[in-house]
């Protein structure tokens, strides 16, 4: 699904990220953490190229995303729903019409709008505040809102960005509960966060970032062991 290689990547004398690798598998839910200023952000603007990586190399499907033409952007782009902590939401449209941009950026023929709008908001249960304007809702229901506009187009990959880090812990555990339903049905999940309390209580592999670097990832800790027990086997075969 997708690969950082030896990525590195500063701004000035600040090096953002230094020399991080990790993959991610398809159906994956990875938490990336660390304190402010480790990289966390960085990560997920390059995934998106907002940004470009100084060296190293970031593949999306086996696709060096550096390289990709504008159309073919747009295309990989397609694959990817984002979360935002501050939602990005139009405050001069209808939340039925924040989640209808996606889709006419998308190119998706207006014909399915309307039925892709009330599935995905019934799904994080706004079907009923479609008509709503962005300052008539919560914060909770702004990133639910915002969760379904990234699922609109029915994306392979969740990026989320510190989607918790506005909310109440009740709140915040009620869209933690929306991400692993869309994980269990297939989409890989990628977020961003220094909540430790949703990290200790949601138990995925978790990434660990400090000055740029990765300091810990569970994933490859598990996947050690994996390796180190079959050695094992194949040493007391010999």
């Amino acid at each position: 699904m997708l690969k950082l290689v030896n990525v590195i990547k500063t701004f000035g004398d600040i090096k953002a990220l230094e020399d991080v690798s990790f993959d991610v598998g398809d159906g994956e839910f990875v938490f990336i953490t660390g304190p402010s200023g480790s990289g966390k952000s960085t990560i997920i603007k390059l995934i998106l190229q907002q940004i470009l990586p100084d060296s190293g190399e970031i593949l999306l499907d086996d696709y060096k995303v550096g390289d990709l033409k504008p159309k073919e952007l747009s295309k990989m782009r397609q694959k990817i729903g984002v979360v935002f902590q501050d939602f990005k939401m139009i405050n001069e449209r209808t939340l039925g019409e924040n989640i209808e941009i996606v889709l006419a950026v998308a190119g998706v023929p207006q014909k399915e709008w309307k039925d892709r709008v009330t599935h995905v908001a019934e799904l994080v249960g706004l079907g009923k505040k479609l008509n709503y304007f962005p300052l008539q809702l919560a914060g909770g229901e702004l990133q639910r809102g915002a969760l379904a506009r990234a699922l609109v187009i029915n994306p392979s990959l969740i990026l989320a960005d510190e989607p918790t880090g506005n909310l109440d812990w009740g709140t915040a555990e009620g869209i933690m509960d929306l991400f692993e339903k869309i994980n269990k049905e297939g989409k890989t999940v990628i977020m961003a966060t220094h909540h430790l309390g949703i990290i200790e209580k949601h138990k995925k592999r978790t990434i660990s970032l400090e000055d740029g670097k990765i300091v810990s990832d569970t994933g490859a800790k598990k996947d050690f062991k994996k390796h180190e027990k079959n050695d094992e086997k194949e040493s007391d075969k010999d």
